[in-house]
C-alpha cells in the first residue's frame, strides 16, 4: 500500500514521467534518421539496420506506458472499492509496475541491436574517433546480454548495462562538443552517391 500512497502523493511527477517517456520516443524517430544521413556513406545497409532497430523499439516503449496509465487508473479510484479491496489495488499496481519493467526489458533488445550497426558505422566512417564506435559496441552487447541473462538466469539479478551504460553518452557528447570532420564527410558522401 506504501507504493500506492507514494504514487498518489507524487501523481504529478508520475504523470510527467509518462509524458517524458513518450516525448523521448518521439525524438527517437528523428535521431536515427539524422544519424543515417551522417553515417550512411560508410555503409548504407548497416545504416538501414541501425534505423530499423531503433524504429522497432519505439512502439514497444510507447505502448509499454499503458502499464503506467493502468497504475494511474487504479490509484485514482477508477475501480470501485466495492469490487476491489485496497490490498488488491496495491497488488495490481505492483503487477502493472512489473509489466512496465518487463516492457523496458523487451525494448532493450532493440536498444542494443541498433547500437551494433551504429558502432560499426562509426568505426568505418572515420569521422570521429573509432574508440567511440567500440564503446557503443560494448554497450550494445551489454543490452543484449542483460536480456538473455534476465530471461535465462533471472535469479542472478545481474545487469551489465548499469556498469557500462555511461559509454553510450560519449558519442552524442562528441557530436555536440567536437562535431565531425566535415571535409571527410563530404568526400565520403560524394563517393557513396557515385
Amino acid at each position: 500500500m506504501a507504493t500506492v500512497n507514494n504514487i498518489i502523493a507524487g501523481e504529478t511527477i508520475f504523470r510527467l514521467s509518462i509524458m517524458a517517456a513518450l516525448v523521448v520516443q518521439i525524438g527517437h524517430i528523428f535521431i536515427p534518421l539524422l544519424l543515417y544521413r551522417l553515417l550512411s556513406p560508410a555503409n548504407k545497409t548497416l545504416a538501414i539496420y541501425m534505423v530499423v532497430f531503433m524504429l522497432v523499439s519505439i512502439p514497444i516503449t510507447m505502448l509499454n506506458e499503458l502499464n503506467n496509465f493502468a497504475i494511474l487508473y487504479l490509484v485514482n479510484g477508477n475501480i470501485t472499492s466495492t469490487v476491489v479491496s485496497p490490498e488488491q489495488i496495491g497488488n495490481w499496481v505492483l503487477f502493472f509496475h512489473s509489466l512496465h519493467e518487463t516492457g523496458i526489458f523487451i525494448a532493450e533488445i532493440f536498444w542494443g541491436l541498433w547500437l551494433i550497426p551504429m558502432g560499426w558505422l562509426i568505426i568505418k566512417s572515420e569521422l570521429v574517433p573509432k574508440l567511440l564506435g567500440y564503446a557503443l559496441l560494448i554497450v550494445a552487447l551489454s543490452y543484449v546480454a542483460d536480456f538473455f541473462m534476465g530471461m535465462l538466469l533471472p535469479q542472478l539479478g545481474i545487469e551489465i548495462t548499469g556498469v557500462v551504460g555511461f559509454l553510450e553518452i560519449l558519442f552524442p557528447l562528441w557530436l555536440l562538443i567536437k562535431g565531425v570532420d566535415a571535409e571527410k564527410w563530404q568526400v565520403k558522401e560524394q563517393h557513396s552517391v557515385v
